[in-house]
């Protein structure tokens, strides 16, 4: 006699291809918090859902307005992980700098780095870049 098979959960996956405009890191905010609150299938934290919303939205902003091009945004969800990938057409990585106390911006980097249990930049065919952020369960 056999024993029954456990099937494999497979961890849940959404991409979303978002267009080089102002309202792109809005429509990702609200993308991003469906996905994790009601689309996903996974049971995924408070924190977890606004440290991804930010964190998306600071991607997603530096890869239309800095980037210069659309954006492809992926979201995966694993039990007790959320990772957060945004691919554009550009090969400058995002820099880390220390803005001065006045500056307006600079900071977003920084801020998606303290917030992901793991951060990377890896290069894409074609010369483009993905910008890749891990949440662990807090």
């Amino acid at each position: 006699m056999r024993a029954p098979m456990r099937a494999r959960r497979r961890a849940a996956r959404a991409t979303y291809l978002l267009p080089q405009a102002e309202t792109s890191a809005g429509w990702a905010r609200y993308l991003t918090t469906v996905f994790l609150t009601r689309g996903c299938g996974e049971e995924v934290s408070g924190e977890q859902v606004e440290d991804a919303t930010l964190i998306v939205s600071e991607l997603v902003t530096n890869a239309t307005r800095h980037g210069h091009s659309s954006c492809r945004l992926r979201l995966h969800v694993d039990p007790g992980l959320v990772t957060v990938e945004v691919e554009d057409d550009s090969p400058i990585p995002p820099r880390l700098c220390a803005p001065d106390a006045t500056d307006e911006g600079g900071r977003g980097i920084a801020l998606v780095r303290l917030l992901a249990r793991d951060f990377s930049v890896l290069g894409g065919p074609g010369g483009g870049k993905t910008v890749q952020a891990v949440l662990a369960a807090s």
